[in-house]
C-alpha cells in the first residue's frame, strides 16, 4: 500500500520511525542519493525538489488514485492524520505539533545539515573555520531550544508523544559528529534516551536500502562525478514542450 522512496539519512528515518510506530505495511524503494537516483525523471515526478524521502500511497483514505507526497514533514502529517495517531485532532494541540514540525524543517534540519557538511569538508575548499564555528554554534543554540522546551514537559508538544518528537529525533542521533555534548542539555538528554529506548524507534533507525557503501572504495572518477552532481546545483531547465 505504501511505497517509501528512501535512503537511510535522518530525513528518511523520520518516516520509517513513524511507519514502525504505526505498524503500517510499507515497501522501501531504494533511492541512492550518492549515485544520483533523486534526479531521475521517475523520481522527479513525485518529488520535484529532487530530495528524498517521497511517499506514494496506493490506497488513500478517499478511495481515489494513488497519492504522492514529498517533504518529510508533509509525509508525517499525512500518515499520522490517515492513521488517526500521533497527531492530535483538537486545534490547540494540533498546532503545538505543527509548529515543532515546521521548526524542524526550517531550522534544525537545515542548520545541522550545514554543520555536518562543513565539518566533513575540512580544508578541501580552503579555510572553513568560520563556517564550522557558525554552524556548530547554531547547532548548540538549537539543542538549547529543545532543552528549554523539554524542561517542564515530557515531549515537545506536551504530555503526548507525537510526530513532533519523531521528526526532531533522527537529527540528534549524531550529536557527537555535530560537536555537541548532550550532558550540557539534561532535559534534552532525558527525552533523547527515552526515545532511543522505544522499540519502534530502534526499528525505524535500522531500516536500510541495500548494501552500505564504503566511500573509500569509490574510484576517484566516481567521487568527482558525485561531487559535481550533488554540490553547487543550479536550476534545472523546464521540460521541453
Amino acid at each position: 500500500m505504501i511505497d517509501l522512496h528512501y535512503w537511510p539519512t535522518p530525513n528518511g528515518k523520520k518516516v520509517t520511525i513513524l511507519l514502525e510506530e504505526l505498524g503500517t505495511p510499507y515497501r522501501i524503494v531504494p533511492t541512492n542519493i550518492g549515485k544520483g537516483d533523486q534526479f531521475t525523471p521517475d523520481f522527479l515526478r513525485i518529488s520535484p525538489n529532487n530530495r528524498m524521502p517521497a511517499l506514494v500511497d496506493h490506497a488513500p483514505a478517499d478511495g481515489g488514485p494513488p497519492i504522492s507526497i514529498f517533504e518529510s514533514g508533509a509525509i508525517l502529517m499525512y500518515l499520522a492524520e490517515k492513521a488517526g495517531r500521533f497527531y492530535p485532532q483538537d486545534i490547540r494541540h494540533r498546532y503545538e505539533v505543527n509548529q515543532w514540525v515546521i521548526w524542524q524543517m526550517a531550522n534544525q534540519g537545515p542548520k545541522l545539515g550545514e554543520a555536518g557538511h562543513f565539518l566533513r569538508l575540512g580544508d578541501k575548499q580552503g579555510d572553513q573555520s568560520y563556517a564550522v564555528r557558525r554552524f556548530t554554534d547554531e547547532a548548540n543554540r538549537l539543542y538549547g531550544v529543545l532543552n528549554n522546551r523539554l524542561y517542564d514537559r515530557r515531549y515537545l508538544a506536551g504530555d503526548e508523544y507525537t510526530i513532533a518528537d519523531m521528526i526532531c529525533y533522527p537529527w540528534t542521533v549524531n550529536w557527537k559528529g555535530q560537536q555537541q555534548d548532550i550532558d550540557e542539555f539534561k532535559y534534552f538528554k532525558r527525552w533523547f534516551e527515552e526515545l532511543s529506548a522505544r522499540p519502534a524507534v530502534q526499528r525505524g533507525l535500522a531500516v536500510t536500502a541495500g548494501p552500505a557503501e564504503d566511500p573509500e572504495m569509490l574510484s576517484p572518477e566516481e567521487r568527482e562525478r558525485r561531487a559535481k552532481l550533488l554540490y553547487n546545483q543550479r536550476a534545472r531547465p523546464a521540460p521541453a514542450e
